[in-house]
């Protein structure tokens, strides 16, 4: 089943198309298992990238975190809702919306999100900058 990357954003701020393209593919490549390297390549090579608790820089440091967040899970859907520039045609962005998760073990999850996210184009193509997404990390409570 093919899943919708759209995202709504304010009808009154300007935003640059290839950035809402962007942001469509980024969470496309980060829902795809085993493409670690091409999610890697949505990053400028000295990007900060904050997961929750954990930080890391570089090209390195994103791929080793990527590889990690597939250690449990074996399929993972986000659906950005909403996107807000920071003004007209800024390259900064605030994002809200959840992540479905199924785990190896076959429990299932969806948990809330945010994130900011600055944006830059490299010699034409975009590639984030700075990301750190907002999401409650505690264990689901006991039933």
């Amino acid at each position: 089943m093919a899943h919708s990357y759209t995202s709504e954003y304010p009808s009154s701020v300007s935003f640059d198309p290839a950035y809402k393209k962007f942001f469509e593919d980024f969470y496309k490549v980060s829902d795809t298992p085993d493409i670690h390297e091409q999610y890697v390549e949505n990053f400028t090579k000295d990007a900060t990238l904050v997961m929750a608790q954990t930080k890391v820089q570089g090209t390195e440091g994103i791929l080793a975190l990527r590889k990690g967040l597939w250690d449990r899970v074996s399929v993972r859907h986000h659906r950005p809702y909403k996107i807000f520039p920071f003004g007209p045609d800024s390259d900064e962005v605030m994002l809200h919306g959840n992540v479905d998760f199924e785990l190896k073990d076959g429990s299932t999850q969806t948990k809330d999100w945010s994130a900011h996210a600055h944006l830059v184009k490299v010699d034409g193509v975009v590639k984030m900058k700075f990301y750190q997404v907002y999401m409650d990390t505690a264990p689901p409570p006991a039933k």
